[in-house]
Formats: C-alpha cells, sequence, structure tokens
C-alpha cells in the first residue's frame, strides 16, 4: 500500500482523538493463535536512535518507507503482529493496519545507541497504562547488563517493576536480556556466547513478584548448537530475536529454525532483516521467516 503522509499528518493535527478512535475499534485476537506460534515484525528500533541497517546508517529513518514496508510486512499470511513504539504504532492505527493483529507496545528506549548512559535504560516509552488503555495485548523491555556499568542496576529494578505493573493488569512482557560489555573503544556489545545468554536468562527470569506473564526475548547464540543447553535454564515461553544478520540472510533462517524445535521457544520478533533485507524483497523474506515456524 501507499503511505500518504499528508493524510497522516493531517489528522495528526485537526484531529488526533482519531489515534485513540482507532485504538478503541481495533479487532483484537489472542495473543498465540492455533498454532500456539507468533511471528511478529520488530519497528522499535529508530527511538533508540538505531537508525543503521548494515552499512545503511538512515535506513530507517524514512518514515513513509518505513510504514510500506510494515504494511507490506502485516499483510503477510502467517504474521500475528508487530512491535514499535507509540509513534509508529499510531501511524499503523490510522492506516487501519493493526485489525487483527497482535499489537506490542516497546517500553524502554531511554539507552540511546552510543550514549554514555546507554545502559541506563530508563522507561521511555508506552507505560503499562498505556498499554491497557489502548487495548494492545503486550509489552517489552530491553534488559542489558554490564557488571562493569552500574546504570545496569537501575534498569534491572526498572524491568522489576514494569513486569510487576503488567503482572498486576494481566499483561504479557516480552522481556530481551544480554549480558553486555564495552570494547575498549567503548561501543557496546552483547555477548552471544552460551555462558552468557544463559546468565541473561537465569536474572530475568526471576524478576518481579510473579512471572505468570513473562514472556523472554532471546537471541541464537554464537553456536547454534549451544541452544538446546541454554534454553533448559528457564520453563519462561520464548521468542527469538533477529537482528541486525547483514548479508547473510540465509544464515540466519538456519539458526531460527533449529532453536524454532525448543519446547520453550514459541516463535520469532524480527525486525531489520525482513523489513530492509539485502536483496529488498520484503514480502519474500517474511514468508521464508514465516515458514520456518
Amino acid at each position: 500500500m501507499t503511505v500518504d503522509i499528508e493524510a497522516l499528518v493531517r489528522t495528526r493535527s485537526h484531529h488526533p482523538e482519531a489515534i485513540a478512535e482507532a485504538a478503541a475499534r481495533r479487532t483484537r485476537r489472542p495473543l498465540t493463535g492455533d498454532s500456539g506460534r507468533l511471528m511478529i515484525v520488530a519497528a522499535d528500533h529508530p527511538a533508540r536512535g538505531a537508525l543503521g541497517v548494515g552499512d545503511r546508517k538512515l535506513a530507517m529513518a524514512n518514515r513513509a518507507d518505513l510504514l510500506q514496508r510494515l504494511c507490506l510486512a502485516l499483510a503477510r499470511p502467517g504474521v500475528d503482529g508487530v512491535l514499535a513504539t507509540a509513534d509508529i504504532l499510531d501511524d499503523l492505527l490510522l492506516l487501519g493496519a493493526l485489525d487483527g493483529k497482535v499489537v506490542m507496545g516497546s517500553m524502554n528506549r531511554g539507552g540511546l545507541q552510543g550514549a554514555s548512559f546507554e545502559l541506563d535504560d530508563r522507561f521511555t516509552g508506552h507505560r503499562p497504562q498505556d498499554i491497557e488503555r489502548l487495548g494492545f495485548d503486550a509489552g517489552k523491555l530491553l534488559l542489558r547488563i554490564d557488571y562493569d556499568d552500574p546504570g545496569s542496576l537501575t534498569t534491572l529494578e526498572s524491568t522489576a517493576r514494569a513486569i510487576d505493573d503488567m503482572a498486576a493488569r494481566r499483561l504479557p512482557v516480552f522481556v530481551e536480556p544480554f549480558i553486555s560489555r564495552r570494547t575498549p573503544e567503548g561501543r557496546l556489545r552483547n555477548d552471544l556466547s552460551a555462558d552468557a545468554v544463559t546468565k541473561s536468562i537465569a536474572i530475568a527470569s526471576g524478576l518481579g513478584g510473579t512471572s505468570a506473564y513473562t514472556w523472554l526475548k532471546v537471541p541464537v547464540t554464537d553456536n547454534p548448537d549451544d541452544m538446546a543447553q541454554v534454553m533448559e535454564t528457564s520453563t519462561l515461553p520464548a521468542v527469538l530475536l533477529g537482528g541486525d544478520v547483514g548479508d547473510d540472510q540465509d544464515g540466519a533462517y538456519e539458526k531460527w529454525r533449529g532453536a524454532l524445535q525448543l519446547p520453550t521457544v514459541q516463535g520469532l520478533v524480527v525486525g531489520r532483516s525482513l523489513l530492509y533485507p539485502a536483496d529488498g524483497d520484503v514480502a519474500a523474506a517474511v514468508d521464508t521467516a514465516v515458514g520456518l515456524l
């Protein structure tokens, strides 16, 4: 579909209440359908200043282009929903693209990419009350832990309280945990070794006063053969994240395919690698990912 930016701006300028009205009339569905599997397209990167895909530093900066790619992905068979920040979800509501879809609000985007405070990842996105008020289906939060950065403790505590607040509303929350470290140049890197991912899962699983509504959003380890043992760390349902896979799209599919056979892994939450595939064919990339499920 073609996104009419002028129409969106006109509605936002003259009829801002249209967003809440669209949310109120949105057709909802269960989080997991008959298959029990989830295929979610992620687009919450821009609000953290992470606009790059591969060597394209501003690939996600064109909002009309991003919205068109999202609408195309959401229209493909087998795609269950979308994860995004309020600005993008508001646009998709106005475009009528969220009916019958799972809508996940991104909760903490304060850890801006490359910032000195990146690991003090404040909750600057959807609050639990916003997700409830808008009739959305779940929330997602990012939890990066660097043992040498005290900002991680702030994020850890805030994450626990967010889990409590979501559980009080009986709303699922997807926690994306990493053990992270800074390079000598000061860049933050997530450790995808089996030991690190195992620790991150153990830490995330124990946060809050109940884990009843907690899901995990986890990466595939550097060595995919380690995933079976890593995923034995928790009984919480989990989805795999995609990340920026570069030009090795086929390699990413193979990693996901193996991990999706594990008993706690319930689906995929993938963004840039499906919305901005190296060959430019969004529909084919999404259809291939759906086929893995």
